[in-house]
């Protein structure tokens, strides 16, 4: 299970002009996707997407935009995140040629182009002009979710990040802070910048309040928790491997050090805590009963209740702390870049160009930054102009602070970890946040998933691994500098 798959099934809703969003002349490669792509005119082309909300960019704005400008159909076609890859990765080995445009996500993409799944870009970003409105794109993002091996795959489009909200109210109330300064000697920090003032402003409020509301809150839910492992484990300093031998240290003092503050927490937090998911964290912290919370780019836009009054978004709950709420990167600083998605094109469909031209055209300056700004769409801005956007500004009042701490992810963020079959030792880590809350002990779990990696590790080739680690650990998002 990967990034917000409760979305699966949500109502359609009508397009971009139900938010007001401007429609606005193409920028020049927008402008030269559409005239490049009407020699296609009367085609159909394919696009895979994630099922659910994020479904309803294609479904009910670009894609019915596209077809107005350049008159080329585009059949979205839905697929829950847990099976994409797979899916792709089958769909190639057939020859079926059932996809032309794809979205993955970026740590997928060695994988997908070592087994021949993703066309090279390269020439068609020439012949087309776009590798200047490329170099706009986020440096954390570009130069890390776009290229394999010197050669581009794929195009960011999906700013995914962790923030820390947090509610400025709580943590700036006299009493609070008089208290707080009380017992641990020193001011509350407004917001924490390490776990450890986290931790202390968290069990304080908690005890303040008497859990109204709890000083925090998090989804624990191991699909959802192993990608807040690798920041936090990363921020302690902590180094998935020994890139000499490939032995997994995963299992080193940083990494017990986490599971160990993990299960601390949850004892100021809510009973149950620890089964939480998405939605069940996104629902205490807008109802107010969490003071400090940590997710992706949507619950920031939600808390502020922008958007939420659509169909689409009619299972929000209500927000409660509209104009209380804080933006910051979380403790540690170096936030995970968790998920997020790239827009490719299969090697195998029979509609190359057009299918190229679609995603050069969703991508650009201008169509992206209408994008960002659909509630219901779930893309998070990723290009310098998003940040900078003065209409995406005035979309709430504190949308400018959400979009500089966004901005900063972006400079500051975390690359998932990204080698051959990332999958299976994420897997192991899934299966080890499940047994820390089933009471086993943080140390045994970790040497246990140690072991795992090492055997996966073993079975794909030490010196094979090694060099696709190598390769990953010597971007400079991998780790915190």
């Amino acid at each position: 299970m990967r990034r917000r798959q409760f979305l699966v099934g949500a109502t359609t809703v009508a397009g971009a002009s139900m938010f007001g969003l401007p429609r606005r002349a193409s920028a020049q490669a927008a402008q030269t996707a559409v005239d490049a792509a009407k020699q296609f005119s009367g085609s159909e082309i394919s696009i895979v997407w994630e099922a659910g909300l994020q479904s309803l960019d294609p479904l009910n704005f670009s894609g019915p935009k596209w077809e107005e400008l350049t008159g080329i159909k585009v059949k979205v076609i839905e697929v829950s995140t847990a099976e994409m890859f797979t899916k792709i990765l089958q769909n190639h080995r057939a020859g079926a040629a059932a996809y032309d445009a794809l979205n993955v996500i970026p740590a997928w993409m060695p994988d997908l182009v070592r087994a021949g799944a993703l066309e090279p870009l390269d020439a068609m970003v020439d012949k087309h002009g776009f590798r200047e409105e490329l170099q706009s794109i986020a440096p954390v993002y570009r130069d890390n979710q776009m290229m394999v091996d010197g050669t581009i795959y794929g195009f960011p489009d999906d700013g995914d990040v962790f923030l820390m909200y947090y509610r400025k109210d709580i943590l700036g109330d006299a009493d609070i802070q008089a208290g707080f300064k009380a017992k641990h000697g020193y001011d509350l920090p407004i917001p924490p910048t390490t776990w450890e003032q986290f931790d202390h402003v968290g069990a304080f409020i908690t005890e303040h309040t008497g859990g109204k509301p709890y000083g925090a809150t998090f989804f624990r839910d191991a699909p959802y928790a192993q990608f807040m492992f690798q920041e936090r484990f990363r921020n302690e300093g902590g180094k998935f491997f020994d890139a000499e031998t490939m032995k997994a240290t995963i299992n080193s003092p940083a990494g017990v050090k986490v599971f160990s503050d993990w299960v601390e927490e949850n004892k100021w937090m809510p009973a149950g805590v620890q089964t939480w998911g998405f939605v069940e964290n996104l629902a205490a912290f807008l109802q107010g009963d969490s003071a400090m919370t940590v997710s992706w780019p949507p619950y920031g836009r939600w808390a502020a209740g922008y958007g939420t009054d659509e169909e689409a978004l009619s299972w929000v709950p209500k927000s409660q702390i509209a104009g209380k709420v804080g933006y910051a990167v979380p403790p540690g600083g170096h936030p995970q870049l968790a998920a997020g998605f790239a827009l490719s094109v299969s090697a195998s469909s029979r509609q190359k160009e057009a299918a190229y031209l679609f995603i050069q055209w969703l991508n650009s300056e201008e169509v992206s930054l209408e994008r960002v700004q659909l509630p219901y769409a779930l893309r998070d801005p990723f290009r310098d102009s998003h940040f900078a956007s003065a209409e995406y500004k005035s979309r709430w009042p504190e949308a400018p602070e959400y979009l500089a701490a966004l901005g900063e992810g972006a400079v500051k963020g975390l690359l998932d970890l990204s080698i051959i079959q990332t999958d299976r030792y994420e897997e192991a880590l899934r299966q080890g946040c499940s047994r820390l809350w089933a009471g086993e002990d943080p140390k045994a779990i970790l040497d246990d998933i140690a072991g795992q990696w090492d055997e996966i590790t073993e079975r794909i080739g030490v010196d094979k691994q090694k060099a696709a680690y190598a390769s990953w650990a010597g971007n400079a998002a991998a780790y915190p500098s």
